[in-house]
């Protein structure tokens, strides 16, 4: 089965599963977790201490470090413990992957350290690390890992992603699309890319038709990535591609996401999103002081005018009040489906500003909006309160 991987979970676990009950990511290093691998370890590497390496890994400073700080940190406590050659290294880091397979584990967001190993210590090694991520991105994605490859050898690495998009592991096909990313969030960016994303292109057309649903949703990933930059690259695509199998029309809609938030006529035209006859009364904030950590609610009437159904996709705005006293826009998807000829109704709709670690809120005025397939149809606006 190729379900659709969380995080960077090749296999399809859902990573998300083992830290669901942890109030933060970064608690997924602990002294559990470290304890169990260094059991792992013992076994298959003669002369490993535990006690050492659970000493290290939870040294002083490692209570006051974040999720991708504790990740580098095991890389490096991790890289104590093996050989100060690289190749010798990775041969260790797969054994140790085999018996963790042995052991019933799978990959998993908490070994994405076996990823980090590779351009951390083995840039400079360009063949021995080509093999060890094709390997270890069956066990846990090298998604991140081979963006510092593609910076320090783009022809190679190019001509290698197309490869990869060959290979018989689903894994490794995937990592050629989503380690080619212009944008991959949470890894570093590859300029060039975002300024030519040609070379990413016979990948692309590889894998429209790819048997592996995780390999088709990075492909679409990959277009709505390429959208932001370069939306004739894409459109041009969505027409080459358009009606070649139900898979690639569903790549189509996941890659257009981007561009059907901006509202971008030729992609709302492509999927028949049109405003005509359509309209939104009634547009009414219920909640014009929204307190931090609860709710906004507002609703409209909607009214179909057209005579015949009509797919109308509803969407609202939300101007975030930022520090410098401008706004920050960010569209959310209401809903996209067929409303009947003369359809008329209430719709509403809440939006939570709970509070959570990736997003500050500043308060005072806020705006909001309504888009009707990609059209302005209602503004206004509210407070947020501490």
């Amino acid at each position: 089965m190729c379900k659709r991987p969380v995080f960077f979970c090749p296999s399809g676990k859902r990573c998300s599963a083992i830290f669901a009950s942890m109030a933060l990511i970064k608690d997924i290093y602990n002294e559990s977790f470290y304890s169990s691998l260094a059991s792992i370890i013992k076994k298959v590497k003669p002369g490993f201490k535990p006690a050492d390496f659970l000493k290290q890994a939870m040294s002083p400073a490692f209570r006051t470090m974040e999720w991708k700080e504790r990740m580098a940190h095991t890389t490096q406590v991790l890289h104590g413990f093996l050989p100060a050659d690289f190749g010798q290294a990775m041969d260790e880091i797969r054994t140790i992957i085999s018996q963790l397979r042995k052991e019933g584990t799978n990959g998993g967001l908490e070994y994405i350290f076996f990823a980090d190993y590779i351009p951390r210590y083995g840039l400079d090694d360009y063949k021995t690390s080509v093999k060890a991520m094709e390997s270890v991105t069956q066990f846990i994605s090298c998604e991140f890992a081979v963006r510092a490859f593609l910076i320090r050898y783009p022809e190679k690495m190019n001509a290698q992603m197309l490869a990869w998009s060959k290979h018989k592991e689903r894994t490794v096909r995937r990592l050629s699309t989503e380690g080619f990313r212009p944008r991959l969030p949470w890894a570093i960016a590859v300029p060039a890319l975002k300024k030519d994303p040609s070379p990413i292109l016979p990948v692309l057309e590889n894998l429209k038709a790819d048997t592996c649903e995780i390999v088709r949703r990075s492909v679409a990933n990959n277009l709505n990535d390429i959208a932001k930059d370069h939306p004739s690259v894409v459109l041009s695509i969505f027409k080459k591609w358009k009606g070649h199998s139900p898979e690639t029309d569903a790549i189509i809609r996941h890659g257009s996401r981007t561009l059907l938030k901006q509202g971008h006529s030729e992609i709302l035209d492509h999927f028949g999103l049109s405003a005509k006859n359509i309209s939104v009364g009634q547009f009414t904030i219920h909640t014009p002081k929204v307190k931090t950590g609860g709710d906004l609610q507002f609703s409209f009437l909607l009214h179909n005018k057209n005579k015949s159904t009509t797919t109308i996709r509803l969407e609202y705005v939300i101007g975030y009040l930022r520090a410098n006293g401008s706004h920050g826009k960010k569209v959310f998807k209401i809903s996209e489906k067929p409303y009947p000829g003369g359809f008329e109704g209430i719709v509403s709709k809440q939006h939570s500003f709970r509070i959570i670690t990736t997003k500050t809120f500043y308060p005072g005025l806020q705006l909001l909006s309504l888009q009707v397939n990609g059209k302005d149809m209602a503004q206004g606006t509210f407070n947020l309160t501490t």
